[in-house]
């Protein structure tokens, strides 16, 4: 049967620097699982792995790369977007005899595209939207738990999305979507760390990217009139350094709650994370590397 890795973690975890050590080894490809890094121009503020300027494709450390930069930020992405241009990805990388490897930190991209969901259609509730957008996050939130309280807890704090999942969810539950699993061989490996040590390398990656020139390029998003909503929707890095630009926070403040927002997101993803069916839990590269090379082997 043929296999497939999924590498899942809460953010700053490492998962793309173990991805790609693994592909290294392995002769593998990387399929990208993060709602915001499929946005051109959002690269500090993802996180994204440095793209090789010599290639065409996106390719890092000699590494492919698929669903990087594939949208423009103007434009929504929806997780059945994800779920077809994936399902090409993976075909493309096995049809080369690689090893696909499903790398990201968005549980609903991974899990509804190993499960197969199949979503239905559900028509846009104008009346309801407008209703919607004038409550606070806080409140969507409530009115999402009681429709599907896992997917309250492991959304996106972005009211876009927010809001159309409880569209979705008032006509459909989650446990009443059709499902069609992966016919593979799948070995899911968990990055495993605790909370203080990912908030102290939060802390520390949020600095270099600071240093890096992020705010630069939120402000040169601003410039090409992505509006301050946009932003707000785009997460947690793109929020708060416009709160900066926009002179709501000073830049310390901005930083500061920035890092503690991002700490509570990555709580989040853990709780998850946890959830996750058949985790194989590591520590480190040598770790995965074994696990990887049992079930290669098997």
């Amino acid at each position: 049967m043929k296999k497939l890795v999924v590498i899942i973690g809460p953010t700053a975890s490492g998962k793309s620097d173990l991805a790609i050590y693994l592909a290294k080894k392995y002769n593998g490809e990387i399929i990208s699982a993060d709602s915001r890094q499929i946005y051109r121009k959002l690269d500090l503020g993802t996180r994204k792995v440095k793209k090789d300027p010599n290639k065409k494709e996106f390719y890092s450390e000699g590494i492919r790369h698929y669903l990087l930069d594939i949208q423009d930020v103007q434009n929504q992405y929806t997780v059945v977007d994800f779920q077809k241009d994936a399902k090409k990805a993976l075909k493309e990388i096995e049809e080369k005899n690689k090893l696909p490897i499903i790398c990201g930190g968005t549980p609903y991209y991974i899990i509804s595209f190993l499960q197969g969901w199949k979503f239905p259609k559900v028509k846009v509730d104008t009346k309801l939207r407008e209703e919607l957008n004038k409550k606070e996050i806080k409140d969507l939130l409530q009115i999402l738990n009681k429709l599907n309280p896992s997917l309250a807890k492991s959304i996106e704090k972005n009211k876009r999305r927010i809001i159309r999942a409880i569209e979705v969810n008032q006509e459909i539950k989650t446990t009443e979507i059709e499902k069609h699993p992966l016919k593979r061989d799948i070995l899911i490996l968990g990055i495993d760390k605790d909370i203080q040590e990912v908030r102290e390398l939060i802390k520390k990656r949020l600095n270099k990217r600071i240093n890096k020139g992020m705010i630069k390029e939120i402000n040169d998003l601003k410039k090409e009139n992505i509006s301050s909503q946009k932003l707000d929707d785009l997460g947690l890095e793109y929020r708060y350094i416009n709160r900066f630009l926009e002179n709501k926070l000073t830049k310390e403040q901005a930083i500061e709650q920035l890092n503690f927002k991002i700490g509570q997101f990555a709580k989040r993803q853990i709780t998850w994370f946890k959830k996750f069916p058949n985790v194989i839990w590591v520590k480190n590269k040598k770790q995965a590397n074994q696990v990887l090379k049992n079930f290669i082997n098997k």
